[in-house]
């Protein structure tokens, strides 16, 4: 083909990789995908998976072998000035405060599924040992895909993260940690790969391994510091210079031609080039280079990376015998990274909401893995149909990634966490706010009681509320001297409760008087308008067993009171515990009444062994935040001054009315947290004054 003709076929086929690209990726953002999915999956459908599938032998007509090589290499500069960005994207301030966690997370999320993709080549390998006319060095193969299997796709991650706002959450910072150690070990173990793979005898790999060793050294140690002079140059000019972009651009590819002629790809020249650029005091120069660095490649170059990596995927190939491979190569891929960093988040005594997003987000593999996965290809590690057959399972465990966090962890949580961030960045501290639906009979014990609920909580803020019965309609002229009257006269002996309850100076409290024809539904709205955090309401008359009738909003939680008739002989606040949602909202609430009247807690079992073991749980939690608790005993109950329980649960003693009963009410919105968790928001400290 003439030289003329291959430039022309070349500007052409970049012209439609671009705009294939941008289309899928917005098509793919509009399903809650990341747009690079939407990228990889055109680069796909432009090869024989898709193109080649319709008359005409159109993806060799679009995309000639003669044209294939100048494509490659456009794609082999968008790859490098990726990975360098990638690189300067790294921040390893994120593992400082989290490294033990981290670190524990990202080592097993490698470990783990490393061993699995090393055990699936070992199954596979018969079946993929030669590409083309050359047979596939088993160790090579298998140390591969235990490297492939192991990645997780930082960028990616960091995107999914931004776009939901997680990023401004712990459990996203510690995913973008634990992902930052992966993507280090990932690039050190592929550059050990590609040692053995290209090295041949033991003095090959030692001599491509020491050098690279020699390589990073020198980069961190003598290349880092001068690169840090960059910053007083950026300083002094305002701005990035051309000279200064130029300088960047020269040391990336010398760093890329270095790594490439030492034997371990020019991708990881470029990876640690980005990671040595200065950090300190460098925000300004690192937005600005990556302004004119990522528009270029991820717009112009990259996507021809993916339709260079999309010519060699058809998943045709694969057919019905190739499934078993597939399922296979899915189970360890998610089992190794999934429930490997699940579990090692649990046992870092992580929640099991946390460790299971963060199990998810560390699944996600998406661009990275495809990058990786080319290496192989040029390495002669993989065959066409081993390459697709991974291709496939990096497309579905990142698209599986945003849907599933989506569940895990809902936008409600993950608004709570970043509110409560505002808040302690601003230093504002949020009231524990109660909200008292007054009974007409006993208000002043009613109110006292509602704000020992509040624990040892600072500020508090309590709001009395009484809900009188709405008035007949009133005809016009009628006078409405009597329905006021009420009103004024409910509201002195609210106010005259306001005083009583502030004299600590720590509770700030209010009244609200107001007429309701549906006192229930009235309630519900006032406690979400004011923001409650809790909702104290008398029990109805005559209830009796379990029910779930307290008026909140949902995510607020609730406390049913049925004041005792007598004297207790000890101060002592027993909390019966189930293993549900009420159940450990009544260990918290519980034990902040404990905390506030300085009476003995005590914690026992609703009913059977499973809550038995739940107040087991329950106690060695309380115990190990500080708080002082003890287990009950067959006389607990009958001994309590106050008996906490769950809205769903019955006491096993029955319910004697010379006790304060208080019914928990409480809902997955609100109460869906681990046990741990509920503990750690209990006060054991007394407020400061």
């Amino acid at each position: 083909m003439d030289t003329k003709v291959v430039i022309a076929f070349v500007l052409l086929d970049v012209a439609v990789v671009v705009a294939a690209a941008r289309l899928a990726g917005r098509l793919f953002r509009r399903f809650g995908q990341p747009a690079v999915l939407g990228e990889i999956a055109a680069g796909i459908a432009l090869g024989p998976t898709l193109l080649g599938l319709l008359p005409g032998d159109l993806d060799m007509l679009l995309f000639p072998m003669e044209v294939r090589g100048a494509l490659a290499v456009i794609a082999q500069l968008g790859l490098v000035l990726f990975m360098f960005i990638v690189g300067l994207e790294v921040d390893m301030s994120l593992i400082r405060g989290r490294g033990r966690a981290a670190s524990a997370v990202a080592v097993s999320s490698m470990v783990v599924p490393f061993a699995l993709g090393a055990g699936v080549a070992v199954v596979l390998y018969p079946l993929h040992d030669t590409v083309g006319d050359r047979p596939v060095p088993m160790l090579g193969f298998v140390l591969f895909l235990g490297v492939a299997m192991s990645i997780t796709a930082l960028p990616v991650l960091a995107r999914i993260l931004a776009e939901r706002g997680m990023h401004r959450t712990q459990v996203g910072v510690l995913a973008l940690a634990c992902a930052v150690i992966d993507d280090v070990m990932g690039w050190v173990l592929l550059a050990v790969v590609v040692a053995v793979a290209a090295g041949g005898d033991v003095a090959g790999v030692a001599r491509i391994l020491g050098l690279t060793v020699v390589f990073a050294v020198l980069a961190f140690l003598v290349l880092r510091p001068l690169l840090a002079r960059m910053t007083g140059w950026y300083d002094r000019a305002g701005r990035l210079t051309p000279d200064m972009l130029a300088a960047v651009l020269v040391g990336l590819l010398l760093s890329a031609f270095v790594t490439e002629e030492i034997g371990v790809h020019a991708i990881f020249g470029a990876f640690v080039f980005g990671a040595i650029m200065p950090r300190r005091g460098a925000a300004g120069l690192t937005r600005e280079i990556l302004e004119r660095l990522e528009q270029v490649s991820l717009l112009l170059l990259l996507p021809v990376f993916f339709v260079v990596a999309g010519l060699q995927v058809d998943v045709a190939r694969v057919g019905v015998a190739g499934l078993w491979q597939l399922g296979l190569i899915m189970a360890a891929a998610i089992a190794g990274k999934f429930l490997a960093a699940m579990v090692a988040a649990r046992t870092q005594r992580m929640p099991r909401r946390q460790a299971t997003t963060i199990g998810l987000l560390m699944n996600t593999r998406g661009l990275t893995e495809i990058v990786i996965l080319q290496v192989g290809v040029q390495l002669g590690l993989l065959d066409q149909t081993m390459f697709t057959l991974m291709v496939i399972m990096a497309l579905i465990t990142t698209a599986m990634t945003g849907p599933l966090v989506r569940i895990t962890y809902p936008d409600r949580v993950i608004q709570r966490e970043i509110d409560a961030a505002d808040r302690a960045e601003a230093g504002d501290a949020e009231a524990y706010t109660v909200l008292v639906a007054l009974p007409g009979e006993r208000a002043a014990e009613f109110a006292e009681l509602a704000t020992q609920l509040a624990g040892r909580e600072d500020p508090v803020r309590v709001v009395l509320c009484r809900l009188l019965p709405a008035p007949p309609r009133l005809e016009v002229g009628s006078g409405v001297t009597g329905e006021l009257a009420v009103i004024a006269a409910a509201g002195d002996e609210l106010r005259g409760l306001v005083t009583r309850l502030e004299s600590d100076g720590r509770i700030r409290a209010s009244v609200i008087v107001r007429f309701a024809a549906d006192p229930a539904a009235e309630l519900a709205a006032l406690a979400g308008t004011i923001g409650a955090d809790l909702v104290v309401a008398a029990a109805p008359p005559g209830r009796t067993g379990t029910g779930t009738g307290l008026p909140r909003p949902a995510g607020v939680a609730g406390v049913e009171v049925r004041l005792g008739t007598g004297s207790p002989a000890a101060p002592r606040v027993v909390v019966l515990v189930d293993g549900d949602v009420g159940g450990r909202a009544a260990v918290r609430l519980g034990s902040q009444l404990a905390l506030a009247r300085e009476d003995e807690l005590v914690v026992g079992g609703a009913a059977g062994k499973r809550a038995a073991r739940q107040a087991a749980a329950a106690i060695a939690a309380l115990r190990r935040a500080g708080v002082p608790v003890e287990a009950a005993d067959e006389d607990a109950e009958s001994a309590a001054a106050v008996l906490v329980t769950a809205a769903d649960s019955e006491p096993t003693g029955g319910t004697d009315e010379s006790v304060t009963l208080l019914r928990v009410h409480a809902d997955d919105a609100d109460q869906d947290d681990e046990l741990d968790q509920v503990v750690a928001r209990i006060r054991v400290a007394e407020p400061a004054r």
